[in-house]
Order: structure tokens, then sequence, then C-alpha cells
């Protein structure tokens, strides 16, 4: 499953746009762990992008950005797991977002080093006027234990992204 959403530039948008993802998993079978990472991840992408980023330049309509994500579920297809990969596309800004590193009383600098603890990967990608921040989530492979139910397998292991941009390619079983 995939969606692409156009958003106002303003901070109710990430309400709206974490609501919409969250649905979405739900409704592929996401485990609700999973689903609670995706959320932080969108709501922490779309909020940098609202705090540091404008809008997205024409022919996008006015004062907007982009999220979208992509929902890979287990399947023939991939049998090894699934993923979810989360974007936000704006209209930039001065510097390319980092990873900081705020002092313990700091108020802020923290979103990107969530996502970076969260995802497996995630990177920057600048295309002329627009920058978009994405993050991929893994998703394990699911195994039944009884009837109906399904746990995940805990044995999945995150690997950390470094910081900076990252190839922002995907295939099953990578």
């Amino acid at each position: 499953m995939s969606r692409a959403v156009l958003l106002p530039h303003v901070p109710s948008s990430v309400t709206t746009a974490r609501q919409h993802l969250c649905t979405d998993l739900h409704e592929s079978g996401v485990a609700t762990s999973k689903v609670e990472d995706a959320a932080l991840i969108i709501s922490e992408l779309l909020s940098n992008a609202l705090r540091h980023a404008g809008p997205l330049p024409p022919p996008f309509p006015p004062d907007s950005v982009q999220v979208s994500w992509n929902i890979v579920v287990e399947s023939p297809e991939t049998p090894t797991g699934g993923w979810v990969e989360i974007s936000v596309c704006d209209g930039g800004a001065d510097t390319l977002p980092r990873v900081a590193h705020p002092s313990r009383s700091a108020l802020g600098g923290r979103g990107l080093g969530i996502v970076q603890h969260l995802a497996a990967k995630w990177g920057t990608e600048v295309d002329g006027e627009t920058t978009t921040v994405w993050a991929v989530i893994d998703i394990p492979v699911a195994k039944a234990v009884r009837g109906d139910a399904v746990i995940p397998d805990l044995t999945a292991v995150f690997s950390t992204a470094p910081a900076g941009v990252v190839p922002r390619s995907r295939t099953a079983g990578t």
C-alpha cells in the first residue's frame, strides 16, 4: 500500500499525517509496536520540515508539504519480512538535516536521533528546489503460534544507519 498526501505547512498537519499513516499500517496488519515506531518517525520528520524548511515550491499548492509512505508486508514475494518507507518532502532549508547532539538540558534537537535509532536506515535527497527526508522501518517475519494469533519474530535486529545521506534503494531481503 502506498500513499502520498499534500498537507498545509502548519503544525496541525503532524496529527493528520500520523493518523492516516497509523490507519494504513493497522489495515495492513502491521504489529502495534511498529505502528508506534512509524508514528513517531513521521511526527519527527514532519515536525522538522515544518520547523526548519520552507513549503514546497510551485507547481505544488502554496504553503504545502508532502508526506508519503510505502508499506510492504510479508508475502510470497517478500518471505523474509517487509518494511515501511516514510518520507517528507519540503521546500528545503539552508542546510541539510543532520543528527544533533544536544545537551541533557536542551529542549530540542533529538528528532533525527530518534529517527536514526528506530529506522533500519534513513537519508536525505535533494532534487532541485525540494528536499526529501526518508526513513525505512523493517517489519520482521511474523510467525503463527496458535489459531489465528500472530506474533512478530523478535530475533530481528535493527541496524543503525550512519548519520547523513545513505542510498535509498530497498529490495526484498536486504
